[in-house]
């Protein structure tokens, strides 16, 4: 009988969805080692212990019922929140910047959390709004006070990157909700308009960023540095790269965050071409995964939860390679399940844990 549970329990995971993210993950250690010169320390050792135990962490979520999210969906926004308001008074300080907290065994990112919370809130708002009502004003303004409480706190740090994840997650669940594309393009006029005032509330070194992001070359070995290095890092990988432990931009350290936010550029120097549509592949198979669970799904909680952690889960992906091959602004947001960091990985495995917490519900109804 025992054994049976196990079987079956074992037949409900996404064994391909697994394989892709331990193929993502493991070759994240990979290039984490070759980036530390063929060492362990300082990042791979750490990384795969945080990947093994935040792997387990995933499959725990999975077996969490679809309605215990839709009941905590608020409180875990409050308490995410409570934890910006914490970073902004007694957060530690690194890199310029107030973004975590230090717990002494931990240091934790809530930023990086309320990604996730504000998907789940604002599922659960629309969960018991009617679809035709979701463009309404009284409608509108919960989920606006919702995405602009974390993006202001988020912004104080400063965090310009972490910021406009949330905005971009909030916003696209109000369109995955029915909200009128009509009301995206009143609002985005509106954004355009007060852009010269956006631009005066910015920092001198976010401001740089914009401008080096229009033209790198102004300034090669200061602000543009970044960009210049790992436009060099990729495009000399080629096709099949230049070997294993054989990059000339990374361990000269010529390329800056190699083991961050600029990880696929140190990739891609040893990898190449091959290597970049290796972690391509991947994504796309969790990603086309988490639209099939969505689709499938007949609660509005679980198939706007699922899309939009898909959709958040895309985001990470698609502005991190845009800002490694200066298609975007650098705004500091990692690679997912390949980035050295333990608040990033934890997000994606959880939001990750979740979607097979929704996949395993299939289509069966769900009640507050």
């Amino acid at each position: 009988m025992l054994n049976g549970a196990w079987s079956a329990r074992l037949r409900e995971l996404p064994w391909g969805v697994l394989a892709a993210v331990i193929a993502l993950g493991g070759f994240g250690l990979v290039v984490l080692y070759s980036a530390a010169g063929g060492s362990l320390q300082p990042w791979a050792l750490k990384q795969g212990i945080r990947f093994a135990v935040l792997l387990a962490l995933m499959l725990g979520l999975s077996r969490v019922p679809v309605g215990v999210w839709l009941r905590w969906a608020y409180p875990l926004y409050a308490i995410v929140l409570l934890g910006l308001l914490g970073v902004d008074l007694l957060g530690a300080i690194g890199g310029g910047s107030r973004r975590w907290l230090d717990l002494k065994v931990i240091q934790l990112q809530p930023s990086e959390f309320m990604k996730l919370a504000i998907v789940l809130a604002l599922a659960r708002f629309y969960h018991f709004i009617p679809r035709q009502f979701a463009g309404r004003l009284a409608a509108l303004w919960p989920p606006l006070v919702l995405i602009a409480l974390p993006a202001a706190l988020v912004m104080l740090q400063p965090d310009l990157g972490t910021a406009l994840a949330i905005v971009f997650g909030g916003v696209m669940m109000m369109f995955l909700a029915g909200v009128s594309l009509w009301l995206f393009a009143g609002a985005g006029a509106a954004v355009a308009a007060a852009l010269p005032v956006a631009w005066s509330l910015m920092h001198d070194y976010q401001k740089k960023r914009v401008l080096i992001f229009m033209d790198p070359a102004s300034d090669p070995l200061g602000a543009g540095y970044h960009i210049t290095q790992s436009k060099i890092a990729i495009g000399s990988g080629g096709l099949l790269g230049k070997g294993f432990l054989h990059g000339t931009q990374s361990h000269l350290d010529y390329l800056p965050e190699l083991h961050t936010d600029f990880i696929f550029a140190t990739m891609a120097e040893e990898w190449g071409l091959a290597g970049g549509l290796f972690v391509l592949a991947g994504f796309t198979v969790i990603l086309a995964w988490a639209v099939r669970v969505a689709l499938r799904a007949q609660a509005p909680f679980s198939r706007l939860a699922a899309m939009g952690l898909g959709v958040t889960l895309f985001f990470y992906l698609a502005i991190n390679l845009m800002m490694v091959t200066g298609l975007a602004p650098v705004v500091g947001i990692p690679l997912p399940l390949v980035s050295f960091g333990g608040s990033a990985m934890m997000t994606v495995l959880i939001l990750l844990g979740i979607v097979m917490s929704v996949a395993r519900a299939g289509d069966a109804p769900l009640t507050r």
